[in-house]
């Protein structure tokens, strides 16, 4: 007996596992293929590959960009939006005669064909990334500074992809990551770095003055750009005291003019020949008022 339950058990799991086999691809529960990630560089072609063993005369073919919103590449037997004049169908696969940045992403095809149990679904998955060469990098490069001081280049690039490296050139000579290895020339104490595109003088001197130019550079391409001059003075420390000294001097010669002119008694002489001015010239109620500010102002010294 406990063997025949046991014999029966086995038969019932082997039934359930045959309908389930056949819901399966009844209704194209298939696991979908590998994902796959395609490179091109921008403005060449690429083919986005969707392989499928065979062509049936009743199969249905989608191509659609996934992301926030889902987007039809290819549907109901027709190239969708611009890739109608720059790609086209081959198999089921795509061909994208020229590139842009705007396709990168993540694509799928989707085949939909009969079979003997069914509607038979097939899916595949590939990813799009675009190579994109650097633009003509944004570079600052002061056009003066004061010698021993801190001076920083700095140089951009935003549309490389992969991110660029930079590297700084004076005179049209490399400047290398190491100022230590630089040409004899140049100050020993500068800094960069090659990810953000700074140059760094800690203490700038006379012989750092040239023209400098930076170029953005990544396995696409590179582009550099034009040579800015920056010159280096000395501080003239002489002149600063100089005018010091004058500074002073002009300020001490007017205090002791003040102070001999006070002792003489020009301010007050000076005080009232401005009230006599003023007497014989304003109304009355403007003598009256200016006779008080003047008694306010006697009664204060």
């Amino acid at each position: 007996m406990a063997r025949d339950r046991r014999h029966r058990l086995l038969l019932l799991l082997l039934r359930y596992l045959v309908v389930a086999l056949g819901y399966h691809k009844a209704y194209g529960l298939s696991a979908p293929k590998d994902h796959k990630v395609v490179t091109a560089i921008e403005y060449q072609e690429v083919i986005l590959a969707c392989k499928y063993p065979k062509k049936t005369i009743a199969f249905r073919l989608e191509w659609k960009k996934l992301g926030p919103s889902v987007s039809f590449v290819y549907y109901q037997q027709a190239l969708q939006g611009d890739f109608k004049d720059r790609a086209e169908l081959i198999d089921f696969s795509i061909r994208i005669k020229n590139v842009t940045r705007n396709d990168a992403g993540k694509y799928r095809c989707e085949i939909s064909a009969p079979s003997e149990q069914g509607q038979n679904l097939e899916e595949d998955t590939v990813t799009l990334e675009v190579l994109v060469a650097p633009a003509v990098p944004s570079c600052e490069v002061p056009n003066s500074a004061l010698s021993g001081t801190v001076v920083e280049l700095r140089c951009q690039d935003k549309e490389g992809n992969p991110v660029p490296e930079y590297t700084w050139f004076k005179d049209g000579i490399r400047l290398f990551g190491n100022s230590k290895l630089g040409s004899p020339s140049t100050n020993s104490s500068y800094t960069m770095n090659t990810k953000s595109g700074t140059l760094k003088f800690n203490t700038v001197s006379k012989l750092d003055s040239g023209e400098y130019s930076c170029e953005a550079r990544n396995s696409v391409g590179h582009r550099r750009c034009p040579g800015k001059r920056m010159q280096v003075d000395d501080l003239n420390v002489s002149g600063i005291i100089a005018a010091v000294v004058l500074v002073a001097l002009v300020i001490s010669l007017c205090g002791f003019g003040v102070c001999y002119a006070q002792k003489k008694g020009y301010f007050s002489n000076g005080l009232a020949y401005y009230n006599l001015w003023s007497k014989s010239r304003l109304p009355p109620l403007f003598y009256e008022l200016r006779m008080i500010f003047t008694d306010e102002r006697l009664q204060s010294i």
